[in-house]
């Protein structure tokens, strides 16, 4: 059954429960760089509905995880789209609050329906925690690893955090809660935050393993304590992507330090985008 067959089940669904706004067609096509992929009303056919994916993109499960989240937008928004939405993982970090929230519930819904919680925990049963089995994950169900990683992160009881960078600098950062709870997190919507110098991620060592990730010392990261790394890279977009796993025990939370108050699309992260 998994790898789920979006494109299959967006027809058969929509033809099935609403027969009157069926989406009968879901294909490559070319729009911008900015966006990831669309759902528009087909023209000259009333109540019709097509999906779009960007056709430069060649990462099957982002692609995936893109044809979900639109039929995500089909399911869930379409009476309040009559001319379609086109989604980015960029726009959706400045577009306004009521954006954000349709984002966010379609990205939700893309999380659940292609991988459910209970065979993404089966999945890593057992198995050493690093991105090797990450994307082990994020290809059984045929999604990105930053959805796995996503997904992960929005569930697990351990205290750690997602952070990708880009040109050197961090683009954008998610605790889990119990890493936010202990005052673990990064304003780097308040303040520009460069890559720590002796981080794997900005070291891009090819000869080391670091999707297995190394232990660093306090001071490497800015945090209070130590913390284990494990890094993806991804150099033609110099981009990285890291996974930062703290001890079980957190310290006594910090004094004077206040978690920054998370909006719309950062919930989504929490209990679960992108258009990466």
């Amino acid at each position: 059954m998994y790898p789920i067959k979006v494109q299959e089940i967006a027809c058969e669904v929509s033809k099935q429960f609403f027969p009157s706004e069926p989406i009968t067609y879901v294909s490559a096509g070319s729009m911008s760089s900015d966006f990831d992929g669309m759902m528009v009303p087909v023209p000259q056919k009333k109540g019709q509905w097509g999906i779009v994916y960007n056709d430069a993109v060649r990462s099957r499960g982002r692609i995936n995880f893109t044809l979900a989240h639109e039929f995500g937008h089909y399911l869930l928004h379409r009476a309040a789209l009559a001319n379609g939405i086109q989604c980015g993982r960029d726009e959706m970090m400045s577009w306004d609050a009521a954006q954000k929230k349709l984002e966010a519930e379609a990205n939700e819904f893309a999380s659940y329906l292609l991988m459910p919680r209970n065979l993404f925990e089966a999945q890593m049963k057992g198995e050493t925690l690093n991105l090797h089995l990450m994307q082990h994950v994020a290809d059984h169900f045929d999604v990105s690893i930053t959805a796995a990683l996503l997904k992960w992160i929005s569930f697990t009881s351990k205290r750690a955090m997602i952070v990708v960078t880009r040109d050197g600098f961090v683009k954008w950062a998610k605790p889990s809660e119990a890493a936010f709870k202990s005052g673990l997190f990064l304003a780097y919507k308040k303040n520009t935050i460069e890559l720590p110098a002796q981080s794997l991620a900005a070291r891009k060592d090819p000869l080391f393993d670091n999707e297995a990730g190394t232990d660093h010392a306090v001071g490497v990261w800015p945090f209070k304590e130590g913390v284990r790394e494990m890094t993806l890279l991804a150099d033609s977009y110099d981009m990285t992507i890291s996974l930062l796993l703290f001890d079980d025990r957190a310290p006594v939370r910090y004094f004077g330090e206040e978690a920054e108050e998370e909006d719309t699309f950062d919930r989504f992260n929490r209990s679960s985008s992108a258009s990466a």
